[in-house]
């Protein structure tokens, strides 16, 4: 299945991915702190995906984007309330962050909705709840 991306999406997305994995700043060590090291490997594992629309074939492999995504909207969500708090809700700097954040999080959504719905089919197709096994070897064509 396909996880479709705008450009502003893509771009968004890479800022934050960016933010979590940085640790050169004061906040990107409060980021690896606050994400553990499975939504850190998600994160880095998306990253180089962010070129265009994300393919994904299990509701497995969704699941770790829908990890992936959910670190950065968070750190994208701090920051921009840092940037808020710090200059003004009408700030240059505040405007772009909740962009970057609005943008993310749309995309958070539509990957929580593509979740419920190979869980959904998953269901419909084994006619059972979804087990791990299934969840990890069941394909969806794009």
């Amino acid at each position: 299945m396909l996880l479709y991306l705008n450009y502003e999406e893509i771009q968004a997305l890479r800022a934050g991915a960016h933010a979590c994995l940085d640790r050169d700043t004061g906040m990107g060590e409060r980021a690896t702190v606050l994400a553990p090291s499975m939504r850190r490997a998600a994160v880095e594992a998306l990253l180089p995906r962010f070129d265009g629309d994300l393919s994904v074939a299990t509701l497995d492999e969704l699941r770790e984007v829908l990890m992936g995504i959910t670190a950065i909207v968070e750190r994208l969500r701090a920051e921009m309330q840092a940037v808020v708090l710090e200059a003004h809700p009408a700030h240059e700097g505040a405007v772009a962050a909740y962009f970057d954040f609005a943008h993310a999080l749309v995309v958070q959504a539509r990957a929580r909705d593509m979740v419920a719905e190979m869980e959904a089919l998953l269901e419909l197709v084994t006619e059972g709840a979804v087990t791990q096994e299934a969840a990890r070897s069941f394909e969806f064509p794009d």
